[in-house]
């Protein structure tokens, strides 16, 4: 059976909500050793189609519950000469708001203790690196639940070039998408690029 035949369930909401936990629980029991090789494979891959020297400025995020960590790329991107934005969360059914990053900047620690700059200017970023709690081969993604990166992506005056990152043990057939859920354009896995739609940035 495929994807689109996939028979959605009665309670899609349920189901989100299970596969969500056990893919989260799946990721946090990686051994370490296994975490790190396939954060550095993906972290090769990532260079290797995107290259810091070739972003202006990016859209990416604070590391949560051993996704795969970005911050070096953040600073990478910075040494050669582009620039960097956080999500930050205005308020709860609303878009997010992207302010920009550099190792300097004031941060404060919000939902989950995850940290956001505390100050700044709202920016659109041209590109968005997003972290993924499942994806299909569509390219559909899911998150955490609350439809932030959603809502964002639907609200720039740009379509900014939306670069999933995240473990094939992630991978699900199809997460049955919704008129409002929205494909994005890249995934990278430790296995490499597993979705590719458009030209990069």
């Amino acid at each position: 059976m495929d994807a689109a035949s996939a028979k959605v369930p009665e309670d899609l909401r349920a189901w989100r909500k299970a596969e969500r936990t056990r893919l989260i629980e799946a990721r946090m029991a990686l051994p370490l050793d296994q975490h790190r090789a396939k954060s550095e494979a993906i972290s090769r891959c990532l260079h290797e189609r995107f290259p810091p020297e070739s972003l202006s400025l990016i859209g990416c995020y604070w590391p949560f519950k051993r996704e795969f960590d970005c911050i070096p790329f953040m600073r990478e991107v910075l040494a050669a000469g582009g620039a960097v934005a956080l999500p930050v969360m205005v308020q709860k059914n609303a878009p997010l708001i992207f302010r920009p990053w550099t190792p300097q900047t004031k941060m404060q620690k919000v939902v989950w203790n995850i940290l956001e700059p505390a100050e700044g200017p709202a920016v659109e970023p041209a590109a968005l690196l997003i972290p993924v709690v499942g994806f299909d081969k569509d390219g559909y993604r899911l998150g955490y639940g609350a439809g932030f990166y959603d809502r964002t992506i639907a609200s720039f005056a740009k379509r900014p070039v939306t670069i999933g990152v995240g473990f094939e043990l992630q991978r699900l057939q199809t997460i049955h998408p919704q008129p409002h859920d929205i494909p994005l354009d890249y995934i990278i896995t430790e296995e490499g690029v597993v979705r590719e739609e458009i030209a990069g940035p």
